[in-house]
């Protein structure tokens, strides 16, 4: 019943928020990074943040989500807030980072830092190094959620599919509470959505990725490398394009429409075939996590089949 209820209210919330931000003109400009030509209200992910700290409080009410998961994932909070300043105000990328800083230097202090890194023929238990390796993967999937989200319904699908997921390899509500407190946003921001996410909703749910990671990677060493492959559409897309991008000797604070997906929708791909394309290769991600017993053969081949997908971007720019 909570799950519905939750539900209602992330749902709810959207259509208030929507038509809060139409009577006061708070509409998304169009800008060279944005894929949309109209527009649009933003700050869906409001909803999103409400339901979904909402429903962990819920949950530790209940005992039914680890201490030291919630107060980690409650420490998105903060993320979240400042993220909405920027979609209001543009903050600067000092502010931000500062805060990304400060919010995963928590997480790590709440998760009791990151046990051990896996490297396939040997383990690094050096806490130093472990948690320089944990801050930096936390501040950088909050940034890669954020690039990536850019097109109708692509974040939001990207939390559901990693929700739902992670429900059926680890266990846990708190997946169902994420899935149900996007799923209610992602209603109304399916293609041609009527209201956009936001800071507000992107950097959150990247930094619920990464606080996913690394705690059930300190339960597991491996299963920092299921999370890698499960999330990897959304990381192998923006670390090669940044990559590129730095190889090119282009400025990399400057907005750009270079992402494989982004591209996609350059060549006259419909937002939502390209986020139809993004769950079927999600669906084929899991399959490798689900099935492959050895999770560095799983590794291998889910990077070659995101390798295929980016060359062949690449080459429908070539056919433009």
């Amino acid at each position: 019943m909570i799950y519905l209820l939750l539900f209602i209210l992330s749902f709810g919330l959207t259509w208030f928020i929507k038509n809060h931000a139409i009577k006061n003109n708070l509409l998304a400009e169009i800008n060279e990074r944005s894929s949309h030509s109209v527009p649009t209200p933003h700050g869906g992910g409001i909803a999103i943040t409400v339901t979904w700290f909402t429903g962990l409080t819920f949950l530790f009410f209940r005992e039914a989500i680890d201490p030291s998961l919630y107060y980690a994932l409650m420490t998105g909070l903060i993320i979240s807030i400042v993220s909405y300043l920027d979609d209001l105000y543009e903050l600067s990328p000092k502010v931000r980072l500062t805060t990304q800083a400060l919010v995963a230097s928590l997480a790590l202090y709440f998760l009791e830092g990151f046990k051990e890194l896996d490297l396939f023929f040997f383990t690094l238990e050096n806490q130093f190094v472990t948690n320089i390796f944990a801050f930096f993967m936390i501040v950088w999937f909050i940034n890669l959620y954020n690039f990536l989200d850019g097109i109708d319904g692509y974040a939001g699908s990207e939390a559901i599919f990693l929700g739902l997921a992670g429900f059926i390899l680890f266990g846990g509500n708190h997946f169902v509470v994420l899935v149900v407190s996007v799923l209610g946003f992602l209603i109304w921001n399916w293609h041609k959505a009527k209201i956009f996410m936001g800071d507000v909703g992107s950097t959150l749910l990247g930094y619920t990725i990464a606080i996913y990671t690394i705690y059930y990677a300190n339960q597991e060493a491996t299963n920092l490398w299921i999370w890698i492959i499960l999330f990897g559409v959304f990381w192998f897309d923006a670390t090669l394009t940044l990559i590129r991008r730095y190889r090119n000797g282009e400025q990399l604070s400057q907005a750009h429409k270079k992402h494989a997906y982004q591209r996609l929708h350059q060549q006259g791909w419909e937002h939502d075939k390209v986020v139809k394309v993004a769950i079927l290769i999600n669906g084929i991600l899991f399959t490798i996590v689900y099935l492959i017993p050895n999770i560095y053969t799983g590794l291998v081949m889910s990077i070659i089949l995101l390798y295929t997908i980016m060359k062949f971007a690449d080459k429908q720019d070539l056919t433009k």
